[in-house]
């Protein structure tokens, strides 16, 4: 009873947000986005969670960006120099950028700012190892000096891979890396509005009168970010025929990633328009945590691999299989750096050894928990077909669903499972977070408990992604990837789950939707 009526408030708030919606002679000025969850963390140095991707790129900006193609190319930045050596490099910012609350941006603001992202992120840690000093040269020029040549700056200040490495005020990026910026102030091309936000139903943006978009044309995240609507607004609509029906009234203009099983009574519609966006499909997986019995045996992650039949968890999540396939490569099937080597043994279902390894790495029937959420239906799907699994072979598993925020604001606790930490979660990642040895935040195995919740640790893998990152040309990336991806499935980071293109939904009188690494709403238009 109580979870109806929870319910039926969402229900009830978004309604309310549909109705009062303005004249319909101002509508085309306003995007209406049913988003693919609510949003609840807004600083994209702590989570790398992709609502809270789409959030940054609507109020803040990076100084150089990725596109189509996962190219980078500048975008806070001017002009950049680098010194015969390749050791220093300089970086101009572009004239008349400014945050929201008017100030202008500097170049204490990107120093400060990297310096925070490069603590959490998979590839700012990297950028850091190599990182000697950055120094303010003034107001809007500064540098970045190498301990050794690094072939990827661009691409890692750039990056849309995992935690954004987007330009807060300095006051706010001296915020810990442990504690999240709450500001919601950038210097992007919408602002956002506080005085409409409802949390769980409801989040407003307006078009930055002061943002000056670059000249170059749009190409994924890179070129002009112009906003062709003077508002856009989020409409947290968890029931999917509630926003079918939405769409094809035309009181919603874009739905984001719904579920295929989700598209029967829209695919057919005229009206509407149902395509990928991103470069790469997405990747379903189940991350444990290795801090904790019975996963800090490799064993257990192994047991998992054996367990898993790819084919049952997107039949789950994604229904027909012209939306997904079976891949067993850390690094997608269809990216530059996909291969397959060492998962031989695992493309077959084996029970039987499943459960053998889950004794011989100490498991004896103690309760584990699986964290969720049905608010993304396929993490939910996903997380269910794990749960029957395991426990067809014994395993005491309790699933704990709640709302995504919730799963999201657990996930960083490294306590015992039984004292509000876990053992299992279900996602996924973008094809552009999976899709190299630098930005796959899950094979980042670097011990220490720097790196991504789960905390997975193998020295031997990180001196295999070593070789691979410090490769001069990718004929030598290319060597070096084989030995680390045979030791990345037996020590398992990941349990994966299987490949799919998720599909994004729009009116067909929205024109200019960008493909790319993150769903972004400059360059759109309604007619």
């Amino acid at each position: 009873m109580k979870r109806e009526r929870l319910w039926g408030s969402v229900f009830a708030a978004a309604a309310l947000a549909l109705v009062t919606a303005p004249p319909a002679e101002a509508q085309n000025n306003v995007l209406r986005v049913v988003p693919q969850a609510d949003v609840k963390v807004l600083d994209s140095h702590f989570s790398s969670i992709q609502i809270t991707k789409i959030f940054a790129l609507m109020v803040q900006d990076t100084l150089f960006a990725w596109d189509y193609k996962l190219g980078a190319k500048p975008q806070m930045v001017e002009s950049w120099s680098t010194s015969p050596d390749k050791l220093t490099w300089t970086f101009k910012l572009r004239p008349g950028l400014k945050f929201h609350d008017g100030q202008p941006v500097t170049s204490k603001d990107a120093i400060a700012s990297i310096t925070r992202w490069t603590k959490r992120d998979v590839i700012g840690q990297r950028l850091a190892q190599f990182t000697a000093e950055w120094n303010e040269i003034d107001n809007n020029t500064f540098s970045l000096k190498l301990k050794e040549p690094y072939g990827f700056v661009e691409f890692s200040l750039g990056s849309a891979g995992g935690q954004m490495p987007v330009i807060f005020r300095e006051s706010d990026a001296k915020t810990d890396a442990a504690t999240q910026i709450s500001s919601g102030i950038g210097s992007g091309p919408f602002i956002l509005n506080r005085d409409e936000w409802k949390p769980g139903a409801f989040v407003a943006f307006k078009k930055n009168p002061d943002y000056i978009p670059r000249s170059e044309p749009v190409d994924g995240l890179t070129g002009g970010k112009v906003a062709r609507v003077d508002r856009v607004e989020w409409h947290i609509i968890p029931d999917a025929g509630t926003v079918a029906a939405a769409l094809t009234k035309g009181e919603v203009d874009l739905w984001d990633s719904p579920s295929t099983d989700q598209l029967g009574p829209i695919v057919n519609n005229r009206d509407i328009v149902i395509e990928k966006l991103p470069p790469f499909g997405n990747y379903g997986g189940l991350r444990v945590n290795s801090l904790h019995p019975p996963f800090n045996n490799v064993k257990a992650r192994q047991a998992l691999a054996y367990l898993f039949d790819q084919r049952d968890f997107m039949a789950a999540a994604y229904g027909d299989q012209r939306w997904w396939k079976v891949c067993h490569a850390y690094y997608v099937c269809d990216g530059p750096w996909a291969t397959e080597a060492g998962s031989e043994m695992y493309k077959k279902k084996d029970m039987a050894k499943a459960k053998q390894l889950f004794a011989e790495a100490g498991y004896k029937g103690e309760k584990l928990i699986l964290i969720t959420t049905n608010e993304l239906p396929q993490i939910g799907a996903m997380a269910q077909v794990a749960a029957a699994n395991l426990k067809e072979i014994g395993v005491n598993v309790e699933l704990q669903v709640s709302d995504w925020g919730t799963v999201v604001s657990r996930m960083p606790k490294k306590d015992p499972p039984d004292q509000g930490g876990w053992n299992m979660f279900t996602t996924w990642f973008t094809g552009t977070t999976m899709h190299s040895p630098l930005t796959n935040i899950g094979t980042n195995m670097r011990c220490g408990g720097a790196n991504w919740f789960g905390w997975a640790c193998d020295d031997e893998a990180e001196k295999l992604r070593d070789a691979f990152l410090k490769a001069p040309d990718d004929a030598a990336r290319k060597a070096a990837l084989e030995p680390l991806h045979k030791r990345l499935m037996e020590t398992q980071p990941i349990a994966l789950l299987g490949q799919f293109d998720p599909p994004f939904v729009w009116r067909k009188n929205v024109n200019g939707v960008v493909k790319g690494a993150v769903l972004v709403f400059w360059n759109i238009s309604k007619s």
